[in-house]
């Protein structure tokens, strides 16, 4: 279990009714109505439910989906989960630390990043630390 596991009581005490249905119950906000989707100041946003560092500004990029986009999350933050939800298999990207809900991974689609991936994460998940 998640070294900051937590009851469902506690969750609902500390987070917005919205962080819970995204973050506990792998909810996702409307598109193009986050925060961060188009926050650009250099910092690390971090899990929304219990603070771990997620991802370095530095990774963000505009893919133009709606939602804030990364190319790559700090090592060890981030899991993935296969995801049969919706009538296809995705792949759910999880805050290591809490197991918070925080969008999907994308690869292949063609993005001019190290990597070619799009962590496709939800601001509600997200808090900002500004460097």
């Amino acid at each position: 279990m998640a070294s900051n596991s937590k009851s469902e009581g506690e969750w609902r005490a500390i987070l917005s009714p919205e962080q819970f249905r995204i973050l506990r119950q792998k909810g996702t906000e409307a598109p193009n109505t986050g925060n961060y989707n188009h926050h650009d100041k250099p910092g690390v946003y971090g899990c929304a439910g219990c603070g771990a560092p997620l991802y370095k500004s530095s990774t963000k990029f505009n893919s133009g989906c709606g939602w804030p986009a990364f190319f790559d999350a700090i090592p060890g933050a981030v899991s993935r989960h296969e995801d049969r939800s919706m009538f296809m298999t995705r792949t759910e990207i999880t805050c290591t630390a809490c197991g918070g809900h925080l969008g999907h991974v994308f690869k292949g689609e063609g993005f001019d990043t190290p990597i070619d991936e799009r962590h496709c994460v939800n601001s509600v998940s997200l808090n900002f630390k500004e460097e």
